[in-house]
């Protein structure tokens, strides 16, 4: 609740920001003289739809996206004696952190890698691959499953899933505005929206995503060290270090897919970025 408190009041001083930028600029000013009546409240009301929509309903499908794109096979009934301490690993960690007990998965990449995804702190997906559990020991991956089990108890995936509607949204907000002006201004087309809005928009949107992904970077940076604090203090501080001197010491991992990406422990998206 807190989350989406704080959600609401960036959403609302953002707008209050923007609306005395156009005043002190005069776009507003420049429109109205094209004849272009924007209603900013309800563009932004459309982009949120947009943005923070897209943003959730990416959450609410990641587990299904998992075991569909990635090929994570849920441990149902463990078949080994490797499987049985992970899925033991996972309960207790899950226990200690005071969360619901996740879906435990494994899924087939020689990369050692692991991920945890989910729409809430208790109904949650800790993945993780074969080469993780291949090339490390497992005091290393024990420290490997309490980061992402950290991930899950500070609900980061709901917080990333925020800080990326927030974006979002506002990046198809100023894109818009963007598109209004090539189209009415610039070209002066005064019959519903041409194609100077649509393709202004697109390269507006491209370009405001660019720089706004480093200020999801940035964010999902100082969550993994919170996660890395998170592991430490489920597995032990050293297990931690010698996990994390073990991912370094190995060949960069390829990124996971889409937002997956973003609690992964390993891979050139968020670690190698900075």
């Amino acid at each position: 609740m807190l989350r989406i408190l704080l959600f609401l009041a960036t959403n609302a001083a953002i707008m209050v920001v923007i609306t005395l930028l156009f005043n002190i600029l005069g776009i507003g000013g420049i429109l109205d003289a094209q004849g272009v009546n924007l209603d900013l409240k309800g563009l932004l009301v459309v982009s949120a739809v947009v943005g923070i929509g897209g943003s959730f309903i990416s959450l609410a499908i990641s587990k299904w996206m998992a075991k569909r794109s990635m090929g994570v096979q849920i441990i149902e009934r463990p078949g080994n004696q490797t499987e049985q301490w992970l899925v033991n690993t996972v309960t207790r960690q899950a226990k200690e952190s005071g969360i619901g007990m996740p879906e435990v998965g494994i899924f087939n990449n020689p990369t050692p890698n692991a991920f945890a995804t989910g729409m809430s702190r208790n109904n949650a997906l800790v993945a993780v691959s074969t080469g993780l559990l291949q090339a490390m020991s497992q005091d290393e991956v024990e420290a490997v499953v309490g980061h992402e089990i950290s991930h899950v108890a500070n609900g980061d995936m709901i917080t990333m899933s925020l800080m990326q509607g927030v974006v979002n949204t506002f990046v198809y907000f100023l894109a818009s505005i963007v598109g209004f002006l090539v189209d009415r201004v610039v070209l002066k087309n005064e019959r519903g929206l041409g194609m100077g809005y649509y393709i202004s928009q697109m390269i507006a949107q491209i370009a405001l995503s660019f720089l706004a992904s480093a200020l999801v970077m940035w964010f999902s940076r100082y969550r993994e060290f919170k996660a890395d604090k998170g592991g430490a203090n489920l597995a032990g501080r050293q297990k931690m270090i010698n996990a994390l001197k073990a991912l370094q010491r190995g060949h960069e991992a390829e990124d996971l897919p889409g937002e997956f990406a973003a609690f992964g422990i390993n891979g050139g998206s968020m670690r190698s970025f900075f």
